[in-house]
């Protein structure tokens, strides 16, 4: 068996002090986890405001805290015999689901970076485009990147 792969994308205010707004994740074998959580406009970036705010539902939104036990029941129930392996391509998405988890994560998730190798990126392109759904929308963003990946070029190594 191989781990259940999880694709992750996050939205968030800012780059300096980045507070979660929605997350999307995506997994291989084809369920989908998307939330919303209430943020503070003010603290969003001009970028933020003119391309991510106008793409979000704001509709039944997630409390914040929780959101951990939306995950964690969702995680459970994807998860099969084996781990789960989260796969990221940003830094913030990572920090930001483990920060959602009170940095207390489950056993059975881990983590790869999923990096140029690996996602190609006329693939994600062609993806938004085929489904007309915009970047820049966490839940999309983890599709597109589950659409485009290409196998690891050498085995995962456990730290």
């Amino acid at each position: 068996m191989t781990n259940q792969l999880v694709f992750i994308d996050t939205e968030f205010t800012d780059f300096f002090d980045p507070q979660l707004i929605s997350i999307g994740l995506a997994a291989s074998t084809g369920e989908e986890f998307y939330a919303e959580v209430p943020y503070q406009y003010e603290k969003c970036s001009a970028f933020v405001r003119e391309v991510v705010v106008p793409l979000l539902s704001h509709n039944d939104l997630c409390p914040y805290d929780e959101l951990h036990l939306r995950l964690r029941e969702w995680l459970k129930i994807i998860k099969g015999e084996e781990n789960i392996l989260v796969c990221y391509d940003s830094d913030y998405d990572r920090a930001l689901f483990v920060k959602a988890f009170g940095n207390i994560l489950p056993a059975f998730v881990e983590f790869r970076h999923i990096g140029d190798r690996n996602i190609n990126e006329l693939l994600r392109y062609e993806f938004h485009v085929k489904n007309k759904l915009p970047e820049h929308h966490a839940l999309n963003d983890a599709l597109a990147n589950r659409y485009a990946f290409r196998e690891w070029p050498l085995p995962i190594q456990k730290p």
